[in-house]
């Protein structure tokens, strides 16, 4: 099969276009013949190098995957060939740690992330993925809006509803609000009844952020500080909950944006850089720091619901063909994509 291969971290000439095996399933594997799968920024991250923890090369690249099954290990019962599909961002998790036992499989011991550990991932023709990490997708459902749903909507999912538990009335920042989890974090934080402000350096994203349904967008050059207008959006209280898909970039400008008692919500990291800052200058305002990471298997199946009943949307930017891999990251690492790209091996 044709798959887009990673052997040694770098720039996007690192991405190979190889012939290599068909996947074989194995005793809990689901083969599926990709139709599309996401370009995350997660994956810039794991090509360039920044990522390391979990990481195995050479690897194949692409942990938002939507597809057909075409075959199944002999311990699988509740898939069959023929079905349309779509995977949480791991291919493998234990199932008995204390994480999986609760449903919360995102922080299993043995978990391996699609995309990271190997020759697993969806910049390929096919993938072999355990059936623990694969849903059913929703008659009526695009199959590349089905591929983005886990990362986007259903990472934003478990850090809006589980762990920030944002309620109608309160009023929320949303930071690289023109970026997948941002769209969706518009989205999903108008479906809880909240006030969103929407922030961005991109002038030529605004008015769909809006049409998304920001009630404000705060657009600023990069590197400028732009906790005054949300503080004067809120009248000089700051936001009840801060949806940090950045990172450290921003850490000063989201910190003086939170009002007292607000919580910050962790979920993106775009650089392997750290940031030094007092303590003193959250816990005296009663800020939680919060942090979320990816998709349960059920939180995948309620956000596919949502999709197929049009409560929210996944915002797909472009579509392109495999061979275009470093287009795509070319274009998600200048920040020039509204949503997210993805790649159809049989464009």
């Amino acid at each position: 099969m044709k798959a887009v291969v990673v052997e040694n971290p770098g720039g996007i000439d690192v991405l190979k276009m190889c012939d290599i095996d068909e996947p074989i399933a194995g005793y809990k594997d689901v083969v599926i013949r990709v139709d599309s799968c996401g370009v995350c920024f997660h994956d810039i991250v794991t090509r360039n190098g920044t990522l390391k923890a979990g990481v195995k090369m050479p690897l194949i690249l692409g942990h938002e995957i939507s597809g057909t099954v075409v075959g199944t290990g002999p311990g699988v019962h509740d898939f069959r060939p023929g079905d349309r599909v779509a995977t949480t961002q791991r291919y493998h998790i234990c199932g008995g740690c204390a994480h999986c036992r609760t449903g919360y499989e995102p922080l299993c011991d043995d978990r391996k992330f699609l995309g990271d550990y190997g020759l697993v991932g969806g910049y390929a023709e096919y993938v072999a993925v355990e059936n623990d990490n694969v849903v059913l997708v929703p008659e009526g459902v695009d199959m590349a809006e089905a591929a983005i749903t886990a990362c986007t909507i259903g990472t934003i999912f478990n850090a809006m509803r589980r762990v920030g538990q944002v309620q109608a009335g309160e009023t929320v920042l949303i930071t690289g609000s023109g970026g997948g989890l941002g769209m969706a974090a518009i989205q999903f934080a108008r479906l809880q009844g909240a006030r969103v402000i929407a922030q961005t350096t991109s002038k030529a994203k605004a008015e769909q952020l809006r049409e998304l349904g920001a009630h404000e967008v705060v657009i600023h050059e990069r590197g400028e500080d732009f906790s005054r207008t949300v503080r004067q959006l809120t009248n000089g209280q700051g936001v009840d909950v801060a949806v940090d898909n950045v990172g450290n970039l921003l850490f000063d400008p989201i910190r003086k944006s939170i009002a007292v008692g607000g919580r910050w919500l962790l979920i993106g990291q775009l650089t392997g850089d750290f940031v030094p800052f007092n303590p003193a200058q959250l816990f005296l305002k009663n800020i939680s720091m919060l942090s979320a990471t990816s998709t349960t298997r059920e939180q995948l199946r309620q956000c596919l619901d949502l999709v197929a009943r049009k409560q929210i949307k996944p915002i797909v930017a472009d579509r392109l063909p495999l061979h275009e891999a470093k287009r795509a990251h070319e274009l998600v690492e200048a920040g020039n994509v509204a949503g997210r790209i993805v790649l159809q091996p049989r464009l």
